[in-house]
């Protein structure tokens, strides 16, 4: 896209504004440096928009995403917020959350009171559907590390909507 396709740009980003806006959210909790996401991620596709190769329906919403994510990433890399945390007790099981009967948006929001590196590494498996390796690979930490943060963000998620059901079930 060049600059004379200012319609284009403008129709792209009404489109995928919404949607990249929710990938950032996933990642950054406060909203200004979501927005600075937002922002950074549309030049950046406006800049390589001649890279892109389509590969089917889903494809450019896809490389969109992928490059919002990366931003994100870069975002939290850039204020040392993508540590691994080890403050609690590994699991001692390896269920899935029972997340029935909780509203979506609670636990959208359980998901962003997790700390940084469970958030990230939670967000890149469930959400993105990368591997532990991918994961290890892409934040510069071992494919046990990111396995352990998932788990622990499980947990976390877990004791979460225990205290939610604990709370809404006394109403």
């Amino acid at each position: 896209m060049g600059r004379g396709d200012a319609g284009a740009q403008r129709e792209l980003y009404q489109r995928y504004a919404a949607h990249l806006t929710s990938v950032a959210s996933r990642y950054l909790v406060d909203r200004d440096r979501v927005k600075d996401v937002l922002q950074d991620a549309f030049i950046r596709i406006f800049e390589k928009f001649g890279t892109f190769r389509y590969r089917g329906e889903g494809s450019l919403k896809a490389w969109m995403s992928r490059i919002a994510v990366n931003g994100a990433l870069q975002e939290l890399r850039r204020r040392e917020r993508l540590v691994a945390v080890e403050q609690l007790p590994d699991p001692v099981d390896d269920e899935d959350p029972d997340t029935d009967g909780v509203p979506l948006e609670v636990i959208q929001e359980m998901i962003k009171r997790m700390p940084d590196g469970y958030r990230t590494v939670f967000n890149l498996f469930v959400f993105e559907q990368m591997r532990h390796k991918e994961i290890a690979e892409l934040l510069g930490i071992k494919e046990n590390t990111s396995a352990s943060q998932f788990l622990r963000a499980k947990a976390f998620l877990a004791k979460e909507i225990k205290e939610y059901r604990k709370l809404n079930d006394n109403v």
